[in-house]
This record gives structure tokens, sequence and C-alpha cells, in this order.
């Protein structure tokens, strides 16, 4: 049996593993009734305790005994965020209701004292993230000197600036159709389904009661969008500092400025820089290689984290705000990216998709399009045959400034709110959302779960009450993993139209017509 599975291709492996961690997070599902109470007695020590089936919770400030907070038993996302924020000991009183077949209902209380945390109580599911955590850092790891050393190589073997510019000038202008393509998809979907108004006021006020301490952290971030100062962030003061810090938009100028200047230095000179990021890259493309081998374990741990910690009951709730999303990804993904990829690429959708497939799966569980960009460029190398000239220059730019699916969620998000609060929004108004969602899809960093502080962006750029974010908070982490599906299929179709248009397919890879 071990020895046929090990025969199995690797995208398989993930897909097995992917189907195998969601049946375990349902298994050793976190417990949504349960809490793990921890706290210090007189002498200092510190004692913990796991409660079930309580009916009320009260958090008290022992100083006056003035109550602070109320809770039932559907709160516990709601208790576990109130007691992130608290920076000292609480007093909590629970209450309990218990049957008594001769004497009915009564009900038990029992107060803790100096209560320093009140916090889910893991499970197995749980306790693995780590594997997966370990997995997207390996990636993460090698991305940055990957998209350094390849970018660097691919501008500085593109030739003559003139080229470098009418290659730059035709991926950005498609990265940038093809996100509004997908924000009008999303919109008019919206529009028609309005899954806004589907939302019962009982599940809207659980919704924000539940997610409101975490909307409050997420605003006091910093989210801001000015396109002077967008355009002047592209350029790092310390490129080190760039690389430190994972700014991916200032680490593709600084190497895209180095590719460049190769061109019109000595030759003499140039070889030797080239020689060495070139053999950098091939490297970083090899431990790419060596970290795969651990993908079906790290896929595993992810999602039996993910689906046993959030579970699949959020779906009953937000059922048809998730709807519309999923339709308008799916309409994008087998719709635009395959008619691009046949009509300008020149490819069969279908072998298209069937290469990308190790690609979407690792883009699916790792909800990042940065830790999916070593993958993405060795498959679009190896698979789809394209020249590591062209990979190496469209597919990290891509990474950085082309968020179809992450732009779509922003849009589809902010007129679900509007909806649930019942505001109209005008035509000249979703105007405003697509072209703010297409400038923050620049600014957004490739990493799980920015997107939400974008959009704030998007919320207040037409005026829609920021706090409505805690309706979607439960179901983001789901949608996530699946607009990051579609980010990297943009970037994957995009490299494929600019290879046929210069004619940089390789005999390696699949034939063009």
């Amino acid at each position: 049996m071990i020895a046929r599975l090990s025969r199995l291709q690797l995208h398989t492996k993930i897909l097995l593993a992917m189907v195998l961690g969601a049946l375990f997070g349902v298994i050793f599902s976190v417990g949504t009734h349960t809490l793990r109470i921890g706290w210090a007695d007189a002498r200092g020590e510190r004692h913990d305790q796991i409660i079930e089936a309580w009916e009320a919770l009260e958090i008290v400030d022992p100083t006056n005994d003035s109550l602070l907070a109320t809770y039932g038993p559907r709160d516990q996302a709601s208790i576990v965020a109130y007691m992130r924020r608290v920076q000292q000991p609480v007093t909590v009183v629970i209450r309990w209701v218990v049957d008594e077949e001769a004497s009915g209902t009564s009900a038990t209380t029992r107060k803790f004292e100096r209560v320093i945390q009140l916090a889910k109580v893991q499970t197995i599911a749980t306790w693995i993230k780590p594997v997966g955590t370990l997995f997207i850092r390996l990636l993460m790891f090698v991305a940055i000197p990957l998209v350094v050393s390849s970018l660097i190589v691919g501008a500085s073997s593109l030739g003559d600036l003139r080229k470098v510019g009418r290659i730059g000038a035709k991926t950005i202008a498609l990265y940038m159709a093809t996100t509004t393509v997908a924000i009008t998809i999303g919109l008019v979907l919206v529009n028609v389904i309005e899954p806004g108004r589907q939302l019962s006021v009982d599940s809207r006020g659980h919704l924000m009661a539940e997610f409101q301490g975490t909307v409050e952290e997420r605003i006091r971030e910093e989210a801001s969008l000015d396109l002077v100062d967008t355009i002047l962030e592209i350029v790092p003061t310390n490129p080190l500092e760039a690389m430190a810090e994972g700014n991916m938009l200032q680490i593709v100028f600084f190497a895209l400025l180095v590719g460049v200047s190769l061109t019109v230095i000595a030759p003499e000179k140039a070889g030797h820089v080239i020689g060495f990021f070139d053999g950098l890259s091939d490297v970083m493309i090899r431990i790419v290689g060596m970290i795969m081998h651990i993908a079906p374990y790290g896929v595993f741990a992810l999602i039996a984290a993910t689906v046993a910690e959030f579970g699949f009951d959020i779906l009953g709730t937000l059922g048809w705000y998730a709807a519309t999303l999923l339709l308008g990804f799916s309409l994008h993904l087998f719709g635009t990216i395959a008619l691009l990829v046949r009509v300008l690429g020149g490819l069969n959708p279908l072998r298209f998709f069937r290469s990308l497939r190790q690609v979407m799966l690792i883009a699916f569980s790792s909800s990042s399009s940065a830790a999916t960009l070593p993958v993405t460029m060795e498959t679009c190398e190896r698979r789809l045959g394209i020249s590591k000239r062209i990979t190496s220059f469209v597919l990290p730019l891509g990474a950085t400034i082309n968020m179809d699916g992450t732009s779509m969620y922003q849009a589809v998000a902010a007129v679900f709110i509007a909806q649930v609060y019942g505001l109209d929004l005008a035509l000249p108004q979703q105007v405003t959302i697509l072209l703010t969602a297409v400038l923050a899809s620049i600014g957004t960093a490739p990493v799980p779960g920015v997107g939400i502080v974008m959009l704030i962006i998007v919320l207040r750029s037409v005026g829609i009450p920021e706090e409505g974010i805690a309706l979607i908070l439960g179901i983001d982490r789901i949608l996530d993993m699946c607009r990051t599906v579609v980010n990297v299929s943009g970037d994957a179709a995009v490299t494929t139209v600019i290879a046929r248009q210069e004619g940089e397919f390789t005999s390696g890879g699949l034939e063009t017509p």
C-alpha cells in the first residue's frame, strides 16, 4: 500500500492530503461551546480548567465588581477576542443550567478570580498546524532570493531597453485588464444575486457581535491609498531593508533596475554578475523541488487546522455571499482566463489547467501568492515550456500587482456589506469601487489575510461602514484560499500570453500552434 502511494504523482498526493486533512479537521474540530480558562491563585500559581456546556459567562472588573461584558454559549470567538484585548486579570462568573429529574431545572454558578486567559480548547488537528506553517515558511524563504535572481537574469537577458519596456508595458496592461474584468464580473453578480438582502437580522447581529473585536484591530492597522504615495513607495530607500521586510514591489523595482543596467555595461563585467544570479536562481529552483517533497504533509496540516478551527457552519449563515464569490471566481477562472489562454496564448485551456494543478493546490492550501511563486515559476518553465526570460520577468510582477481574485472579493464584499446595511450604491459609487479595487490590488501584499485590510480602503472610498467587515470575517479564511487560486492562475495566463507573443516557448513544454 505504501509503495503504491509513493508512486502517485505529486499533485495527486497533495489533493489526497487536502481531502484527508479536511476529514481530520472535521473529526477533531475545535468545540464551539468549550473554553479553557486560566487563572492565578493567591500565591500566583497558574491553574487551568476546561469548561463545557455553560449557559452564561460574565466578565467583571475585580477592582469595583462592575460588569464589563456578558456572553452566551454562542459567543466563544467574542470572548476569546475580548480577553486578548484585556491587559490585566479579571473576574469571571460562569453559570451552568442543570437538569434534575426530581426538582426540575436549576442553575449553578462559579466565580473565577484573577483570570488571565480564556481560549479555545485546541485539538490534535490544530496542534499539527506548525507542520503546515513550516512548509509555508520554507517556500517564503525561497521566494525573495528567487525573485531577485530570476528578475535580474530575466531583465538582463531580454537585451535592449526597448524590449524590456515593450514587454513590461504589455504585462502591466494585461494584468490591469484582467483585474478590471474580474471586478466587473463580481459587481454584476453581487447586484443580480443581492446576497446582502438574504442575511437575516439575527444572523447580522450575531456576526457583528462575534467579530467586532477583530474588526477594531484591523481598522487600527494602517490602511490608506494615495496614488502618488503608492508610486513613490515603489522606490526603496534601502534595498536590503525591502528584502528583509518582504516588500515585493520594492524588491521587483530593485531587481529590474539591476537587470536592465547589466545590459548597458561592459559584457565582460556583466557576465560575472549574470552568471552568479543565474546560478543562484537554479539553486533556488532546486531547493523548491526538495521542499515539494513535504508538500502533502504541509497541506494536510494546514487544511486540518483550518477546518478544525473554522468549520463549515459559517457557510450556512453566509451561504449566499460565499456562493456569489465562488460563482464569480469560477466564471473568471474558466471563462476569462481560459479565453485569454486560448485566444491570445494559443494553448488548449484544459492542458493549461492540467499543467497548473500542483500550483493551484499549493495556492489553495497556503493562501499566499508569494509562497506559491517558486512553484508557479518552476511549473511554467517545465510544464508549460515558457522560457526563463519571460517567467522570471512576468511572474514576480504578477505576484506583486495582479490580484484578480482579491480584487473581485473586495468589490463583492463592499456591495454585500452595503446591501446588509440597506445602502443603495449608485453607478458612480460602484465605478469608484472598481477603480479603488484596481489600485488597491497593486499595493496588496501577496500573503494571507491582507485583503481584509485593503477592503477597508474600498469601503472608505464610498462611505460604507467599516465595522461591516465583521459580517464576513468568519468565512474570510476559506474564501482567501479560493481567491489565491484565481490570483496565481491569472499570473500564469498572462505569462503564457506574453510568451506566445514574444516567441518564448521552449521545446521542452507544451507545443505552440
